[in-house]
């Protein structure tokens, strides 16, 4: 199988669009017969990744590179960076606005989400110059 790459723009507090990134990706693993516990890790990830794109990073980018022993889910934005990326993993801790957390987000599951259903986690954040996140899943079958 050759490699496939492809990339979404999510934008800032787009809700309404919110998620058709991570569905466009669970879609191109499931057309290519993906393993199910697979594709549902990814998708559970990609839409955190995603949703936390738009409640926090500003304009950014979810890419996906899928080949036949693995697929690398990524996400990069250009927001306010992660201050204390110990803390930010915590399960419950959330820096989400109010309003975010009124629609029923911000819950501070979404890192904890990304590294408990991907098989390796890596996140570099800078204050003010914003965050890249890097999952990686394996195919195991």
């Amino acid at each position: 199988m050759t490699s496939i790459h492809k990339s979404y723009h999510v934008a800032k507090n787009d809700f309404i669009h919110a998620g058709e990134a991570s569905i466009h990706v669970k879609n191109l693993l499931k057309s290519m017969n993906y393993n199910q516990d697979l594709v549902r890790r990814v998708a559970i990830c990609g839409y955190e990744a995603e949703m936390n794109l738009v409640m926090h990073g500003g304009d950014g980018e979810l890419s996906v590179d899928v080949n036949s022993e693995r697929v690398i889910l990524e996400v990069a934005d250009r927001g306010p960076g992660i201050l204390d990326i110990e803390l930010a993993m915590q399960e419950g801790y959330s820096t989400a606005k109010e309003e975010y957390r009124e629609m029923g987000f911000g819950a501070g599951m979404g890192l904890p989400n990304m590294k408990k259903n991907s098989d390796a986690l890596k996140i570099t954040s800078e204050p003010g110059q914003g965050t890249h996140v890097s999952m990686t899943f394996y195919n195991k079958g």
